[in-house]
């Protein structure tokens, strides 16, 4: 065989190497690109929402968004009362956000370090009295409630909207005396809406969502006493990518929109 010959080969079996080796890089690219099952930058798969009660309807509205711009993604929720929320989260409870209804609940988490970096404040809410349709018992002020064999609910002291009614009533100089103390706001509307109490203090986004099933009563006693609600990235999230675009949602003005429909004050 002449030299000619030789060299051509060898640069054959080079060049075939090469090509071998391009594949092997290839197909271990593809393998690692569909074990993440979506494009680097892109959210994916379930992000966990914890997230106060009076949010429900409106967080459920921007899940929903939220699952149409990233298709792959699913929103799953925990409503329920902040200082609630707040312990299951100090105590391990996987989820990747939390939307407080007030700074004091957020801090029982930022506390313990178990938020990643700073909470903002993304709305504000006021309270509002809450009676059946009609408003059968004539109230029309916060000192109404004490009026003798009204049945009055309000939420218990350590949930948001429990404290915010007893800086309201200490702001008009009032006491009153519930007949229940209910561990979220939803629970307060409810005991209104099947008229097993004349009247609640609530959040007025609650009186709102609830519709003709219940009247609502504002009073000047409530500027006193509106919460701010932060909302944070936790540290141990397990999808911080898809927690974070959700949290950009929340306070986009697509998002401020959505809220601000619902009742929600700006920040």
């Amino acid at each position: 065989m002449t030299r000619s010959a030789l060299r051509t080969g060898r640069m054959l079996q080079v060049a075939g190497a090469s090509a071998a080796a391009l594949l092997t890089l290839s197909a271990c690219s593809s393998a690692t690109g569909s074990d993440k099952g979506s494009s680097p930058g892109k959210p994916s798969g379930t992000v966990t929402v914890f997230a106060a009660a009076s949010l429900e309807e409106s967080f459920k509205t921007l899940g929903k968004r939220f699952e149409k711009e990233h298709p792959g993604t699913k929103v799953t929720f925990n409503f329920g009362g902040s200082d609630t929320l707040a312990a299951s989260i100090t105590s391990g409870a996987p989820a990747d956000v939390f939307a407080a209804a007030s700074t004091k609940t957020m801090a029982t988490v930022t506390d313990q370090r178990d938020a990643a970096g700073t909470p903002a404040t993304f709305v504000r809410n006021r309270l509002e009295i809450a009676t059946p349709p009609g408003n059968p018992d004539r109230i029309s002020t916060l000192k109404d409630l004490t009026k003798p064999g009204l049945k009055v609910v309000l939420c218990d002291k350590t949930v948001p909207c429990g404290a915010a009614a007893r800086k309201a009533l200490d702001a008009g100089g009032l006491k009153l005396t519930p007949v229940s103390y209910e561990q979220d706001v939803k629970s307060a509307l409810t005991k209104v809406e099947l008229k097993e109490a004349d009247a609640a203090v609530v959040y007025q986004t609650d009186v709102r969502a609830a519709g003709d099933k219940v009247a609502g009563v504002n009073f000047p006693e409530s500027a006193q006493a509106v919460n701010d609600y932060p909302i944070a990235l936790l540290k141990n999230a397990p999808n911080p990518k898809a927690a974070k675009a959700f949290i950009a949602l929340v306070r986009s003005a697509e998002g401020h929109k959505v809220l601000s429909r619902a009742g929600f004050l700006k920040p």
